[in-house]
């Protein structure tokens, strides 16, 4: 149930910013709007500050528990493959999974589609990651 509200606000200001509409997304691909870009831009910004109070101030979750981010592994071939197979699914489907939830919200029910082919992409990839390289 906590997550409940922060989903509705979430689907509420993605429906009103236009950040779910096919047609904004469609103008970010084909790069006549600075639309999503400004969006995603301000989303990267706010990201990068928020992560620099929680090391300054060494902020704890809600259960008392120190918040830490994890060094990544950077190895550039699985973020060009991983970034590829995503940014061509959001192309094709004009959503990405966080905004398909919000856009069936808004009475889009073909969303449901592409929904079921993530929930199928994200399972297969959990039967299949232990045979992954590394």
């Amino acid at each position: 149930m906590k997550y409940l509200l922060p989903g509705i606000f979430f689907g509420f200001v993605a429906v009103k910013s236009e950040v779910v509409s096919w047609f904004r997304i469609q103008e970010m691909f084909h790069f006549d709007s600075i639309h999503m870009f400004g969006i995603i831009g301000l989303a990267v910004i706010v990201g990068i500050i928020s992560l620099q109070i929680i090391k300054r101030f060494q902020l704890k979750d809600l259960k008392g528990a120190p918040i830490s981010v994890a060094d990544k592994d950077m190895t550039p071939k699985r973020y060009i493959i991983g970034g590829s197979i995503f940014g061509l699914g959001w192309a094709l489907v004009g959503a990405c999974p966080g905004p398909m939830y919000a856009l069936v919200g808004d009475g889009y029910w073909m969303m449901l589609v592409p929904m079921f082919f993530a929930f199928l992409g994200t399972m297969t990839y959990g039967m299949i990651r232990e045979k992954l390289p590394h």
